[in-house]
């Protein structure tokens, strides 16, 4: 059996599960989001616990197991909690700033870079050096954050670049001088 697979989610209070068919609703103080799950999977709610269950051990079916369970555990953490990813401007004159809701980044090309966050999604910039992607989906903060990294990826030279917070960057040795 999956070790994650098997693990019962508890949901807070305030939280509510509306099981329909395949679809999966979770509601609760932050919002709601829905989602389609495989049609083999089996999702039982038994007062403030969802069990997730497979059919058979072939697998596809122990494939889903895990990956259903930490799709509907992720579904109520945000609804209750949410989800953020920290970002970091490395590089002289690299600066974010907020207009309106949109988000513009000055990190070294010829114009500003605005990005327009999707619905369910907010950006914070605490400092002009730091972005925080804040949403109750875990798979849309990952897209967005990514979105806004891919705008000026680190470089292995000198470090420049959008980078996660605590990412390490592997570093290369520049030119070596010429041997005689």
């Amino acid at each position: 059996m999956s070790r994650i697979g098997r693990k019962p989610i508890n949901v807070p209070s305030g939280v509510t599960i509306t099981l329909a068919d395949t679809n999966i609703t979770v509601q609760g103080p932050k919002g709601s989001l829905s989602r389609e799950l495989h049609k083999d999977m089996k999702v039982t709610v038994d007062g403030n616990v969802i069990n997730v269950e497979r059919p058979s051990d072939n697998k596809l079916h122990r494939s889903l197991h895990g990956t259903t369970r930490s799709v509907v555990a992720n579904m109520v953490n945000g609804v209750t909690e949410g989800f953020s990813k920290n970002l970091d401007l490395v590089g002289v004159g690299y600066r974010a700033n907020k207009n309106g809701n949109k988000l513009v980044l000055n990190v070294g090309y010829s114009h500003p870079v605005e990005i327009q966050p999707e619905n369910g999604i907010e950006f914070e910039v605490p400092t002009n050096t730091k972005i925080i992607v804040k949403g109750i989906d875990k798979e849309l903060v990952g897209a967005t954050a990514a979105k806004v990294r891919s705008v000026r990826e680190p470089e292995p030279y000198k470090g420049k670049g959008i980078k996660y917070e605590g990412e390490r960057i592997l570093r290369k040795e520049g030119k070596a001088g010429k041997k005689k």
